[in-house]
């Protein structure tokens, strides 16, 4: 049968309305969590019709968000950069007190970073943003345990192997003995921590101060606001 215009992927519908991104609503899809009219499915090329289909994630309705929206916040040391917490820790959302609709995290920090989140329920954004292709910057802020040598910036730099592949060419900018910027241009799990250790050096604190062009500018921790209308064209361009 010939399918209509108006059938979407799965896992676009599920980020467009809010409940993860594009490539979260395809591990969720993977992991048996979804059903559409109360069938399980785990094909990722799956289609269904928006205005038909009951869609459900772990046994909740999946609805189109009724409006869209765009925070930036400045994650504290402690908090996860997820909206679920494995241990009971708490969570970036758990933050966020005067929004109702669904958010997920643009990208992750590790609980013991701090800085720039951006948190939103547009799919299609948060995929642009996360998705590897597009090589997007993120800049932060590094205080190591040793004074960081010219060699190992130069290394950190160049870009090195850490579990198994190297990383893209970073930029740095030294700012005291043991402090210096570095700019990324992709996001690895623990990636500056690691290669801090890959050079013989390690991570005291870290803190992401620019996503593309969004900067963290004067937001205290687990302090956030809305994006601007300015910022929001410049993040999407």
């Amino acid at each position: 049968m010939k399918e209509t215009a108006e059938k979407v992927r799965l896992q676009k519908y599920i980020a467009d309305c809010g409940v993860a991104s594009r490539r979260k609503a395809e591990e969720l899809i993977g992991h048996g969590k979804v059903t559409v009219n109360g069938q399980l499915v785990d094909q990722f090329g799956t289609k269904i019709d928006p205005a038909k289909d009951k869609v459900e994630v772990d046994g909740v309705p999946v609805r189109p968000a009724s409006k869209k929206i765009y925070l930036k916040l400045n994650k504290p040391r402690g908090i996860v950069s997820s909206c679920v917490s494995q241990r009971g820790e708490p969570t970036i959302c758990d933050l966020i007190k005067d929004v109702e609709e669904r958010l997920y995290p643009v990208g992750r920090l590790d609980q013991a970073s701090e800085g720039l989140m951006i948190l939103t329920n547009d799919g299609e954004l948060a995929n642009r943003l996360m998705h590897p292709r597009y090589e997007h910057e993120k800049e932060y802020l590094v205080t190591c345990r040793l004074a960081a040598t010219g060699y190992q910036l130069q290394q950190l730099q160049k870009g090195i192997v850490i579990e198994g592949e190297k990383t893209l060419p970073a930029k740095i900018t030294l700012l005291a003995l043991k402090e210096f910027s570095i700019v990324l241009r992709e996001g690895k799990k623990r990636q500056i921590r690691l290669m801090m250790e890959a050079v013989g050096n390690k991570v005291v604190t870290l803190k992401r101060v620019r996503i593309k062009n969004i900067q963290l500018g004067d937001l205290k921790p687990g302090q956030y606001r809305p994006l601007t209308a300015d910022e929001l064209k410049n993040l999407r361009s």
